[in-house]
């Protein structure tokens, strides 16, 4: 196999912060940058080198900053561009990087870009979005949108549609106009000159439209609205006129990308993007289903090693929290969250944690939908009910995979609103917050936040964590429950065993793994014969080891 170039950011791990439920330093009820700012030393401590903030930028905030209204300046909710300013420069004198959300397939409805393209179909702006005529009194097709079920939205003024991907509040950007895209590339540069360390491209894959717009088969796969013949051009031109021009760390949210898709995302020879995340688990895996996972990552392992960088991620701001969704919340919840840890930052490429999982945060189950926020999911509810459905039966189908199961606030200790803010949350605490709270896990040497500073700590240590090859150990690439796998860079290799079941699980590793493992290097029991693992393993539900392993 290829030998990986070694570059800063591959080394990194990434920590997301969602601002708005991270920490409210004012007590109106949402999170904001001087909350940020006041945690930075609790995120450092962790271990960490990268902190990925969602939007802050102006908004209306139908969905929670990504309906951006104004790219220059910052939402009044999250503070203004002085602490913005405080904030890099703390981040920064932690020895830390941080990179920004950034939304550019699409604005809100409000952005003085639209309401100029929507005065006239005359107005010198009218092509920085997409508009059409209906087809004989319909829409121009039949296309379906992420959160609506059309992507089109009647102008009485211009007597024309409008195209958004996502809410009706969220008209898309035309990217096929060059005075659009260079007034992108403008604002990108302006960032990037303040001193970010890069950006996380918002929905990147749906930039390029199908041409022609013509009807599809099945509107309700939407896999039509991404990748689309033109969108790599676009990528190359944004690199070549902005990113390769800093030394920054870009990760695209690629959907609906195979491992050959997103290659062309992140080939190291074609000039466009560090890194992407997929979503072949997060949105097509809805539970856990290890021979699945397992052959997805070996899909991308061999697509991409030695010629592009993944990410490895189980939940973030639009998934719900992962020791709920692919793990054990109840009795193994610590057992499970640490497994799942060890799993991500072992795997071949970058490590993000989601705030609130170091801590084993789990989803959340409101009993009303009058106590959601997620737009998709409140348009979702009202389209199914619309329909005659059953509604608590609608809200018990959505509730899973709601995205405010990973959104209500970080709980921080056992006090009020589990210590995030003095005043009402904008979404309700999960109740939860005084078993399971940030304090709580400082106070205890085996935590799961303890663990995450270990497994960190290992990862900086052994740089085979990072660029070793992965090789999956035969015998048990057809288990349901026990993933067996090396990263092996010259002669430092890493043996990882992971039992994800709630029932034990024996294993006999081959004579050569027998004679030759010399060190137990983190492990989520307290084992005894801990550097011995001659004869029957029998390993603890949810039990997962690393293991140093002498080459031979």
């Amino acid at each position: 196999m290829t030998e990986m170039n070694k570059v800063w950011w591959k080394e990194a791990v990434v920590y997301q912060v969602y601002w708005r439920s991270f920490y409210d330093s004012n007590g109106d009820g949402y999170g904001d940058l001087e909350g940020l700012i006041q945690k930075l030393d609790y995120i450092q401590e962790l271990g960490v080198d990268v902190i990925w903030l969602n939007p802050i930028y102006e908004s209306p905030d139908a969905d929670n900053g990504y309906d951006i209204s104004d790219y220059f300046n910052i939402m009044p909710k999250a503070g203004t561009m002085q602490t913005f300013e405080k904030l890099l420069t703390s981040v920064h004198e932690r020895g830390m990087k941080l990179i920004m959300d950034l939304v550019v397939n699409h604005t809100s409805d409000k952005h003085p870009w639209f309401v100029e393209s929507k005065s006239s179909k005359k107005n010198p702006k009218r092509d920085w979005y997409i508009w059409k005529d209906g087809k004989e009194d319909q829409k121009p097709n039949n296309w379906r949108s992420y959160f609506e079920p059309s992507v089109w939205e009647w102008d009485e003024n211009t007597e024309q549609y409008y195209f958004h991907s996502f809410a009706v509040e969220q008209p898309d950007l035309n990217w096929e106009s060059p005075e659009l895209r260079h007034e992108i590339y403008r604002m990108m540069r302006f960032w990037l000159d303040k001193g970010i360390d890069g950006f996380r491209l918002d929905a990147i894959a749906l930039l390029a439209k199908p041409e022609g717009f013509p009807n599809v088969d099945n509107p309700e796969d939407i896999s039509y609205l991404t990748n689309n013949a033109g969108l790599h051009s676009y990528i190359r031109e944004m690199n070549e006129l902005v990113l390769r021009h800093y030394d920054i760390l870009t990760v695209g949210e690629a959907a609906f990308v195979t491992p050959e898709e997103g290659l062309k995302y992140v080939g190291e020879d074609r000039h466009e993007l560090n890194t992407l995340f997929h979503f072949e688990v997060c949105d097509e895996m809805p539970n856990w289903d290890m021979l699945r996972f397992k052959e997805i990552q070996r899909r991308w392992y061999v697509g991409l090693w030695g010629k592009g960088s993944n990410s490895q991620f189980l939940n973030n701001h639009d998934h719900t929290r992962q020791v709920t969704r692919y793990g054990n919340d109840g009795p193994y919840r610590e057992q499970s969250a640490k497994l799942l840890a060890i799993m991500l930052h072992t795997l071949p490429g970058i490590p993000y944690i989601y705030q609130g999982e170091e801590i084993g945060m789990t989803g959340v189950r409101f009993p009303s939908i009058e106590l959601y926020d997620d737009i998709a999911m409140k348009n979702r509810y009202a389209e199914e009910v619309g329909k005659g459905k059953d509604p608590q039966g609608v809200l018990q189908s959505l509730q899973p995979l709601s995205r405010d199961n990973s959104r209500t606030p970080m709980q921080w200790n056992d006090s009020m609103n589990g210590g995030f803010s003095t005043g009402k949350p904008w979404i309700n605490v999960n109740p939860n917050y005084k078993e399971i709270n940030v304090t709580r896990d400082l106070s205890d040497s085996n935590s799961i936040h303890r663990f995450y500073q270990k497994l960190i700590k290992l990862r900086k240590n052994n740089t085979a964590m990072v660029y070793g090859q992965f090789e999956e150990l035969q015998e048990w690439a057809e288990d349901q429950h026990l993933y067996v796998y090396t990263r092996t860079l010259g002669d430092n290799r890493l043996l990882i065993i992971l039992n994800h079941s709630d029932d034990r699980s024996f294993l006999q590793l081959p004579s050569e793994y027998q004679s030759s493992v010399s060190e137990l290097l983190l492990s989520n029991y307290a084992l005894t014969d801990i550097n011995s693992i001659k004869g029957t393993i029998e390993l603890n539900p949810h039990e997962a080891r690393i293991y140093k392993v002498a080459v031979k």
